[in-house]
């Protein structure tokens, strides 16, 4: 009987190992399961756009764009006020996807360029690098701006006198003579008020323990001029070196000049390679009259503002618009500036996002022109705002190199950085 017994537990043990190794497989096939369908939905969510711009031309384009297997859009369509309409979709028929909104539009066309800028921004007020210790009188390490001033906080007042430069800066603690400063600053867009207490240095001086900076300067490629003299450049925006944080450059509020534009020239070029992204090294002509425009916008797409004059120099090319819908894998090419003029240089679109959360990812360009290979290694920096052709229209701008691989980067559709215009 006890052996009996002894037996039966061994086999119950058996069984409940058995039962739990199936509930295991089951789990796991449930999770891949899961995972694939996620995968899809962000897969068809990445394929399929938001918004379409639509010419009287495109309606086939438009049909081919959103002719995904699984996905199905209704028959009838919401139109609103400004003659748009939303294509609503469904996966299988019955699972609600996503709305398209198509928006008609006229064909547009630009004076695209390719050519080497100079920029200097004035940001609004100072901008905060980092914070750091100070010896005081006594001989103590104190750090006063600790966990009040943060990196990419903007001080644009000092016991409410504006601040606009470094200089504004160190002269108002010159005259400080109380031992408490009431600051603002514009930290993720809001301006809020700080209060700290300086500290005096060994001699005697009042410091804040910040490091700062009030303008920021470097060459980029201007992309196109609309007909009324606004232009857009480099793709993405400008951020700061330190603290990564996008350069701010008027809260509305405090209006200080902007930025300008400069006439550039190209001197030297730091060939990419797996691992190390090259460079562009520029001359900047800060004179007055090397000025061609300004600077107004700086935001997630480029540097936006007017230009005053078109030099020769910018080797404007008018040419038509294409939307992302007219974007396809194969053949392109990429205006830029390497040697002093605007060329054009073979390349190859390679995937196409129509839907990025990253407008400035939108889709892969691949150089694959031997003397552009030759002479940089592909894509490097300075070269962001390079306008990308294909099929005798504006498409896009390159805007990233991958590190891993120079020749190949990001591009931006030409439609988004019109958008800032």
């Amino acid at each position: 009987v006890e052996e009996s017994l002894v037996l039966q537990k061994k086999g119950c043990g058996r069984m409940d190992r058995r039962t739990k190794y199936r509930h295991l497989l089951w789990w796991i096939i449930c999770l891949d399961l899961l995972t694939v369908i996620w995968l899809g939905y962000r897969y068809l969510d990445r394929k399929i756009p938001d918004e379409l711009y639509v010419t009287e031309s495109q309606e086939q384009q438009v049909k081919n764009v959103l002719d995904y297997p699984l996905l199905s859009f209704d028959d009838a369509i919401t139109v609103s006020g400004d003659g748009s309409y939303l294509l609503s979709s469904r996966i299988l028929g019955v699972i609600p996807f996503k709305d398209v909104k198509v928006i008609p539009t006229d064909s547009t066309t630009v004076l695209v360029s390719g050519s080497t800028v100079g920029i200097y921004m004035e940001t609004d007020g100072v901008l905060v690098i980092d914070t750091g210790e100070i010896i005081s009188e006594e001989g103590r390490a104190e750090e006063p701006a600790e966990k009040i001033i943060e990196p990419g906080d903007y001080i644009v007042a000092f016991n409410d006198e504006i601040i606009e430069t470094k200089k504004d800066l160190v002269e108002d603690l010159e005259k400080l003579k109380q031992d408490t400063v009431e600051l603002q600053v514009i930290r993720k867009g809001k301006k809020i008020p700080l209060s700290l207490s300086p500290v005096k240095d060994i001699k005697g001086e009042y410091k804040l323990g910040i490091w700062v900076r009030d303008n920021t300067q470097g060459i980029g490629t201007l992309t196109f001029v609309d007909q009324n003299g606004n232009y857009g450049a480099l793709g993405h925006g400008i951020s700061d070196a330190d603290t990564g944080e996008r350069l701010e450059i008027s809260d509305g509020d405090l209006h200080i000049d902007d930025g300008d534009l400069y006439q550039a020239q190209i001197v030297g070029i730091q060939k990419g390679s797996s691992g190390s992204p090259g460079e562009l090294s520029g001359l900047i002509h800060y004179e007055a009259e090397k000025i061609i425009g300004s600077i107004e916008k700086n935001c997630e797409q480029g540097i936006y503002g007017r230009l005053s004059e078109l030099p020769e120099e910018l080797g404007l090319r008018k040419m038509e618009v294409a939307y992302k819908q007219e974007l396809e894998i194969g053949p392109a090419s990429i205006l830029c500036c390497v040697d002093g003029t605007v060329r054009e240089f073979d390349a190859e679109i390679t995937r196409i996002d129509m839907n990025h959360e990253d407008t400035n990812k939108s889709f892969v360009i691949q150089v694959t022109d031997p003397e552009l290979l030759e002479l940089t290694g592909g894509i490097v920096q300075g070269m962001s705002g390079s306008p990308v052709i294909q099929n005798g229209k504006f498409v896009g701008a390159v805007t990233h190199v991958f590190i891993q691989d120079s020749t190949g980067g990001y591009g931006i559709f030409a439609e988004n950085m019109l958008e800032n215009i």
